[in-house]
């Protein structure tokens, strides 16, 4: 019988489960610290306009919308142990991202309970691409900004219809995302009160020219993959270098992520041990995966096929 993510993790000693579950408020701001210092970094470079400044613009883009990946740790209450670390630096890179953090997480646990189910799924609610097309499209992020702004302003009017939203969430939902707006509103209003454009360059400009390279490198956690229960199989790690696994939180290991978690980043790679023998997809890069995409597209608008493996 094949292995399933339920069988590999009963199979794995309570020891074992017990030391990959342990949290860590250390590890979490070492890592926290090393982001968000390269950001604060980036601004500065940029702000003080060094020479060749406009070249540091994408590296800041990439540093600035990887905050999704903090902020998707942290709603899973696993960046840090401390219960209120996890809900600030959510609200932080939440605002950064344009992301209230309570509305993404109850989006998000749909997700981790209907992987890859094309009736449940909310990430499956926008087409992955199906043509060469629908791809260069995708990887602009010009669609994903516009379901985060719409998703915003339809929260903060009180109109959430989201079935992934229980009744008693969107109350929260809706306060949320008017303090975000309000929120947004003061940093505009202080921008032109002081004539300033320092946000629009280190962080707005950055984050447009970052999103092509978070849609790259969320499109190979699942497209693909089986759509079947087994989390072994409908998702996909990527082995990639330590640069990368930085900036993402280590969420390269995405089928470890999806088998456990309630493991923390920083143990995901122990976690690794354990699946890989099982593992269905396990791609050798992210440039390999996107190949395959590529090569895969038919000129019939069907959905690819051919590139799990």
């Amino acid at each position: 019988m094949a292995q399933t993510h339920q069988s590999l993790i009963a199979s794995l000693e309570p020891e074992i489960r017990r030391d990959l579950q342990a949290r860590s408020d250390g590890a979490g701001l070492l890592h926290l610290a090393g982001h968000g210092g390269a950001v604060a970094a980036g601004a500065s470079l940029i702000l003080n306009e060094v020479p060749f400044w406009p070249a540091i613009l994408l590296v800041q883009g990439v540093l600035v919308i990887f905050l999704f990946t903090t902020l998707h740790e942290t709603i899973h209450r696993t960046a840090f142990k401390s219960s209120w670390l996890n809900g600030s630096v959510a609200a932080v890179c939440g605002l950064v991202v344009f992301l209230p953090p309570t509305w993404f997480r109850y989006f998000h646990f749909d997700h981790h309970r209907f992987t890859n189910d094309p009736a449940r799924d909310p990430e499956l609610a926008t087409e992955k691409p199906k043509t060469r097309a629908q791809y260069w499209f995708y990887l602009t992020g010009l669609a994903v900004w516009w379901f985060q702004l719409r998703a915003l302003v339809v929260n903060a009017a009180g109109a959430n219809a989201d079935g992934f939203v229980p009744a008693k969430g969107k109350p929260q939902v809706a306060a949320e995302a008017r303090l975000y707006l309000a929120a947004y509103g003061l940093l505009a209003a202080g921008s032109l009160a002081l004539a300033s454009d320092a946000l629009i360059w280190a962080w707005l400009v950055p984050a447009v020219l970052g999103q092509p390279f978070l849609r790259a490198y969320l499109l190979a956690e699942h497209a693909g993959c089986p759509e079947v229960e087994n989390m072994l199989e409908n998702s996909r790690t990527t082995i990639t270098n330590s640069a990368v696994r930085f900036i993402t939180w280590n969420m390269p290991y995405h089928i470890e992520h999806h088998v456990m978690p309630s493991v923390p980043f920083h143990r995901l790679a122990e976690l690794h041990r354990h699946t890989a023998p099982h593992a269905s997809v396990i791609e050798p890069g992210f440039l390999q995966f996107h190949r395959k995409m590529l090569a895969s597209f038919t000129n019939d608008h069907r959905r690819p096929t051919g590139f799990r493996r």
